[in-house]
């Protein structure tokens, strides 16, 4: 998603600038994280002028295939992110604005895609699981057996048997 910072500037002076479209960051299931798949991104927003800095908000919104925590099938992950950027057009960039996390423009063209990407990569959750994990998970294996809270309420250790006698016991006593 690339602007001409001409038409940018042309276009801001009674009204903000807005873009909408669609961006390609599939790039981003080469890279080393969780995403397996994820389609062009709904990108829309907003651009201001103040000075020399070109404020973005915008929002991006898609969906991404995850794998689940526990059984490693895709699962679908939805997402809208709020996002805002802010850009300089000055030449004197200096310490102050990469600490405040303003970027500077180099040349006629601003190229949001990197940010969008960013913000994308920001919003990847540590961790997902699929609605149908149960049915694909094992339930049992060498020396191990998977217990759900209800089965675990009903069961009773029988280690742990005489001591609710002794508890009865006691409460008799009261």
């Amino acid at each position: 998603m690339k602007f001409s910072v001409g038409q940018i500037k042309r276009t801001t002076h009674n009204e903000p600038f807005t873009f909408d479209g669609k961006v390609d960051v599939s790039e981003l299931e080469t890279m080393n994280n969780d995403i397996r798949k994820i389609e062009p991104v709904h990108v829309f927003g907003q651009c201001y002028i103040q000075g020399e800095q070109l404020f973005f908000s915008f929002t991006i919104k898609g969906e991404m295939i995850l794998p689940c925590a526990r059984t490693l099938v895709d699962v679908p992950y939805p997402f809208e992110i709020r996002a805002d950027e802010v850009f300089s057009l000055s030449p004197y960039y200096g310490e102050e604005e990469m600490e405040n996390e303003i970027h500077p423009i180099d040349g006629e063209m601003l190229d949001l895609t990197p940010y969008i990407k960013e913000n994308i990569l920001l919003e990847v959750p540590f961790r997902v699981f699929s609605d149908d994990a149960k049915e694909g998970a094992p339930m049992n294996g060498d020396g191990w057996d998977f217990i759900s809270d209800e089965k675990s309420e009903q069961k009773i250790d029988p280690r742990l048997k005489k001591l609710e006698s002794l508890l009865k016991d006691n409460e008799k006593e009261k």
